[in-house]
């Protein structure tokens, strides 16, 4: 595992180099991949989820695609900010400046926010959620969102540590990984239990909250059938989206993968083998 340390605290070093139009180019691919990702899974699920029998069923199913984000990610190339917050551990094995990781995760979590951003919008613009008959997806698209944005500033930030501890683990182990099933087998199943866990995912939800908030505005006709708590639809603001949710769940994400995985490992493993 100390091996594994070394190719992780590298790729941190090899991010920190990198040119600001390729940061910002697979920026821009990974929230796109996290963003698609996002749609199948709800689509998949949608039916099971608006049924209170069936959620659990539901987040299995949406687990079950989701993991493709990360796979696209970790295999054909791009910068996804919650994997770059284990450039903490180059960073105090003084390898990298401060500047150089705040300069990094900057331009990737803002480019994963436009195209995260630009996927909702378009998918609201081509009318996929309107596919099925009965509006369903619309209402499960919308309610997702809301109850997203109803947490507490406390319980956000909670689900984002276990969220990233998850995703970063995944990430920790895919580096180790010998060949590309390996890979892909290793990523699916942390991220499968994220989901089912429903935990928070800042990237994710730069994809699932818009997504909410425009569908309300394409199709403001749904929110009369829908059996959500009014209190909680009331949640679903862009102020709550950005303060109860976002920057909660981003710091979470920070010390869940950051500090729980990559500081923790290269604590134990700082001694090199013998």
């Amino acid at each position: 595992m100390s091996e594994n340390c070394q190719l992780v605290s590298d790729a941190g070093v090899a991010k920190a180099g990198k040119t600001f139009t390729d940061l910002f180019l697979l920026g821009i691919l990974s929230g796109a991949y996290i963003a698609l990702s996002g749609a199948a899974s709800t689509m998949a699920a949608h039916n099971l989820l608006a049924n209170p029998d069936t959620v659990g069923l539901g987040r299995l199913v949406a687990g079950a695609i989701f993991p493709c984000g990360l796979i696209l990610v970790a295999i054909a190339g791009a910068e996804l900010f919650t994997g770059n917050t284990m450039m903490l551990l180059p960073l105090v094995q003084r390898r990298i400046t401060a500047y150089a990781m705040l300069r990094n995760w900057g331009i990737v979590y803002v480019s994963n926010f436009i195209s995260a951003f630009a996927i909702a919008w378009l998918l609201c613009l081509s009318g996929q959620l309107s596919l099925p008959p009965n509006g369903q997806l619309v209402k499960v698209t919308i309610a997702i969102a809301a109850t997203k944005c109803h947490f507490t500033f406390l319980q956000a930030f909670l689900l984002g540590i276990f969220c990233n501890w998850l995703v970063c683990l995944a990430v920790w182990m895919a580096i180790a990984a010998k060949d590309l099933p390996g890979k892909v087998l290793v990523i699916f199943f942390p991220i499968c239990v994220f989901v089912v866990a429903a935990f928070e995912h800042s990237v994710a939800n730069m994809f699932f909250i818009p997504a909410g908030l425009l569908a309300v505005q394409f199709y403001p006709q749904v929110l009369e059938t829908m059996t959500t708590s009014p209190a909680v639809l009331a949640s679903l603001t862009w102020t709550n989206f950005f303060v109860a949710n976002l920057l909660p769940v981003t710091l979470g994400n920070i010390i869940g993968g950051g500090v729980f995985v990559a500081l923790a490992y290269g604590y134990i493993h700082r001694k090199p083998l013998p």
